[in-house]
Formats: C-alpha cells, structure tokens, sequence
C-alpha cells in the first residue's frame, strides 16, 4: 500500500504545475491507506489538505514536526516527504523511544530523524538555517503552560529555536486553539487555549514576520469557555457522559492557523 501512495505522489509532481502538484501530493499523503480509519475521521475537523498547502509543505522539503505526539500529521508528513524530502521529529527529551517506533514504521524512515528538544537546555531543533519548515500543530499553549522559564514558559526558545533552524525564507507554520483576545491572559495558563496576538508576539520578539492568516481550522461554535477547558470539547471529552452529545455537536476547538517567514 506505502509503494500505491508513493506511486500516486510522484505523478501528481511529474505531470502537474507546481501548486497542482503541492495539492496534489499533499492529498495523495492524506488519502494514504496506511492512515488509521479514527485519524481519517479527524479530517474534518483538522484540514491537513489545506492545512499543509497554506504552509507552503511541498515533497522536497525538509520539515520539523514539533512534539508530534501520536503522529496524527506524522502519518501524512512521512508518505509526502518519503522519496525527495526528509522529516525531522522533534521531541521532549523524555519522549523519543515513542517517536522512534512511530517513525521507523512510516515510509521514508531512513530519511527521516528523530531529536530531543529540551527549550530549558541547549535548543536546537534542526542544524542552523538546515530546515524548510518547521510545524507545531497544538503544542504553543504546551509551551505557555511549561513552568520552567519566565511569564510565558517554554514558549520563547521554542520560537527562537524555529528560527535558527529555518533557512532565510523558511516558514514556521503554527496551529493552535485561539483565546479570544477579551479573555484574560490568566487562561492561557490553565484552559488550552492561547491569543491570536500573544502568538504573533512570540514569533516576532524570535525575528519572524507575519505572512499569512487562514481561517480553514475556525469553528465559530467554540466559545472556548468551557469547564474543563478545550479538552471539554472532542476528542478528549473530558467530561465523559456529561452534555456530550452537546460537545459533540460543537465539534473540535477553534483554532488559529498562522503562517510565519524568516525574512532573507
């Protein structure tokens, strides 16, 4: 099945145009039949089609996945960059072994590496000016939470380390629940979700530049106030039993998707 989706992404970038063929192969890692069904039944919510296209991913690139986690994107980053590219997962220090096994399944495992990152030591996420992109899906208000480091956590040498990582023109692609901006800042330390303008405070303070906004991951319904937090709403349902036909209908957060550059 991996060789199928492999055949199916290098004919999307041999016969189309370059941004066809970014879709194209995008959707082709997407449609992968290796990707387990309960992942699929995100799509919806989380848009890794257009998600990946708005950050500019393309099958040649090098990209770091920051705190990949259960490799939701980590199934669909592998397949894509497997002939041409290279991913690079970025883990805790306590957690590599699990991001080891979960890479060296995956197609284009012997290009792919897998580094401990510790933002309270020495950071570094990939060799200087060594990747094309670096993606964190979910993780920023993580880092804000962190209690080692200053008022924003781990927060601030994670940017600083993205952009040493980055080539001069590389992207940062960052997606994450989005606090209304007349929320108290006090939540972002407690509720999972974090400000608009505390993100774009972060990567600017590291040297990147705003260069683009979508709106594909927003859900409208999410008032993100919710008792447990944003881990109320699916797929964590914290709440159990509790009104979770209500969350269910709601659906997953309200999420921020912001693309940033590392001027040349």
């Amino acid at each position: 099945m991996r060789l199928l989706a492999s055949a199916a992404l290098l004919s999307f970038t041999a016969l189309a145009t370059p941004a066809v063929a970014q879709k194209g192969a995008i959707s082709a890692a997407v449609a992968n039949p290796d990707r387990p069904e309960a992942e699929r039944a995100r799509d919806r919510y989380r848009h890794p089609v257009e998600t990946l296209t708005f950050f500019g991913v393309t099958p040649t690139q090098t990209v770091v996945e920051y705190s990949p986690g259960g490799g939701w994107y980590t199934r669909i980053l592998m397949p894509l960059l497997a002939d041409k590219g290279s991913y690079v997962a970025a883990t805790s220090p306590r957690g590599p072994d699990g991001a080891k096994a979960l890479v060296a399944k995956g197609p284009g495992a012997a290009r792919a590496k897998v580094i401990a990152f510790d933002p309270a030591g020495t950071a570094e996420l990939a060799p200087a000016a060594g990747a094309d992109r670096v993606l964190t899906f979910r993780n920023v208000h993580n880092l804000l939470m962190a209690k080692d480091g200053g008022p924003d956590g781990a927060a601030p040498a994670f940017f600083a380390a993205a952009f040493k990582a980055l080539k001069p023109g590389g992207v940062l692609g960052v997606v994450d629940h989005r606090l209304p901006e007349n929320a108290s800042a006090e939540r972002e330390k407690t509720s999972g979700y974090v400000k608009r303008s505390t993100v774009v405070r972060l990567a600017t303070a590291a040297g990147f530049t705003l260069a683009g906004e979508s709106q594909v991951n927003a859900n409208p319904k999410d008032s993100a106030d919710w008792p447990k937090g944003v881990w109320t709403l699916p797929p964590t349902l914290q709440l159990g039993e509790q009104d979770r036909a209500k969350y269910v209908a709601i659906g997953e957060s309200d999420r921020m998707t912001l693309r940033f550059v590392k001027p040349r």
